[in-house]
């Protein structure tokens, strides 16, 4: 079973003979079933009884049931009510619009509506380039999935996409101050999602996209950089590849390693996959064997002709196991157990492991901290968590700022930098790769690395 963690927690309302112990039975049962208490608050007490409201942390749905059924039990206990508390942060969406200038009489409404308004139309109309200047423009990007991989829940279609794009939209606006907004597309066709996302773009500064699966995320993104005159960004890929890149500059130095004379094995080609050997590979790397669930890509494999053409230079073509031996690196983004305690054990001295399988990583950390110098999971219980909200945030409000109309391996090797020299020297150990992801120096460090990069070329 997995830790309990803040996305399983649960309010239940119970109802309690008075006495002087009533509440530490509930403790005891909480702590009996492997829960995680966070709140207990009395809600009510009459001479007899009392109402309290336990708040804790389950590791699933499972376990919150048998948290129940364990306070259930307690002698004089009643419980009311199961609250979900993570649905009810959902009810009703976790977006909505507020008019940034005021509407209190008819003269601000002759402004920011008929008749004035028409003067902004035709600004516009003349001038194209106004439309930044003068709408929503050139603070709004959009969050854009076909819904069919989302988080690691596979193809759930458009509809059920919706929490996770709303979940970003409101990190966009919470880090870097970013107006975004959810564009769920009823459709996996590539044909259909490009052209909405082509009638769409005029309202938007930047397309952020989202949850696509691969391969299909590929040409996607190619085609809208073709068409469009604003940045298009894939998180899944390039997001992750960024802060891989910048945890991986400051394992390195944790371990006095260059990585042009590394050995890097990494599990899974998908997006995500390919976009952080592009990086890697940008960034020096040279000694790279990626895995698919058939095995090492070879110079032979057809199924990601990039990946062929640029890694295993020795054709290699045996197990895990074996491309392990010697391996400096691991990088898993792929799925969970993988790995084995003796393929760490076999990798060199100081090794490095990235296992990012969510929620499930590729190997117990526990177990590859035993063994290897630097060990970094995607998950936010662990040390060293690879969160792609260290890079988007800044990556945009760079983008934005800058009215940058494409994003390219430069600006992202810059944001990875910008990341990476968030720790200081004095912060820096093997504990403490990337900053926090409340780190408010992150997204400006962020956003303006990406500016120069952009400015330098004008």
């Amino acid at each position: 079973m997995s830790s309990p963690s803040p996305g399983y927690a649960v309010t239940l309302r119970v109802e309690l003979l008075s006495s002087t112990d009533s509440t530490g039975a509930l403790t005891a049962a909480v702590s009996n079933v492997g829960a995680s208490l966070t709140a207990l608050d009395v809600v009510e007490s009459t001479h007899d009884s009392i109402v309290v409201d336990v708040t804790c942390n389950a590791s699933d749905e499972t376990h919150a049931k048998k948290i129940t059924d364990a306070i259930s039990e307690v002698s004089g206990a009643t419980v009311r009510k199961v609250s979900d508390r993570t649905f009810l942060l959902h009810l009703g969406g976790k977006l909505e619009v507020h008019s940034k200038v005021p509407l209190k009489n008819r003269d601000d409404l002759s402004r920011a509506y008929t008749p004035g308004v028409a003067r902004i139309c035709t600004a516009i109309a003349e001038d194209p380039s106004n439309v930044r200047r003068l709408t929503i423009k050139r603070n709004t990007v959009a969050v854009v999935t076909d819904g069919s991989a989302v988080l690691g829940l596979g193809n759930l279609g458009a509809a059920a996409a919706l929490p996770v794009m709303e979940g970003k939209a409101a990190l966009f606006k919470r880090f870097a101050d970013i107006d975004a907004w959810p564009v769920c597309i009823d459709s996996q066709d590539v044909d259909e999602i490009v052209r909405t996302v082509q009638l769409i773009a005029p309202v938007y500064g930047g397309i952020n996209l989202e949850d696509i699966a691969a391969p299909r995320c590929f040409e996607i993104e190619a085609r809208l950089k073709e068409l469009l005159d604003i940045p298009v960004f894939h998180d899944d890929q390039h997001g992750t590849a960024i802060v891989v890149l910048a945890a991986l500059m400051n394992s390195l130095r944790v371990v006095d390693k260059k990585i042009e004379n590394i050995k890097v094995v990494m599990t899974g080609a998908g997006a995500a996959g390919t976009a952080i050997a592009r990086l890697l590979i940008r960034s020096g790397l040279k000694n790279l064997i990626v895995f698919n669930q058939k095995g090492p890509i070879t110079n032979s494999d057809t199924t990601n002709p990039w990946l062929a053409q640029n890694t295993n230079k020795d054709n290699f073509q045996g197990t895990l196991n074996e491309a392990m031996k010697g391996a400096d690196v691991f990088v898993g983004v792929s799925a969970p157990d993988l790995l084995k305690e003796a393929d760490v054990i076999n990798m060199a001295d100081k090794a490095i492991v990235f296992a990012l399988a969510n929620p499930n990583p590729e190997i117990d950390p526990a177990i590859a901290r035993k063994y290897a110098s630097v060990v970094a999971t995607g998950r936010s219980d662990y040390p060293n968590q690879i969160n792609n909200v260290l890079a988007f945030p800044g990556i945009f409000r760079g983008l934005l700022d800058a009215q940058a109309t494409t994003v390219d391996d430069e600006t992202l090797i810059a944001a990875a930098q910008a990341i990476a020299n968030r720790v200081s020297p004095d912060q820096l150990n093997a504990s403490f790769i990337v900053p926090s992801v409340f780190d408010p120096g992150v997204t400006p460090a962020v956003a303006q690395a990406v500016k120069e990069v952009i400015q330098n070329r004008k």
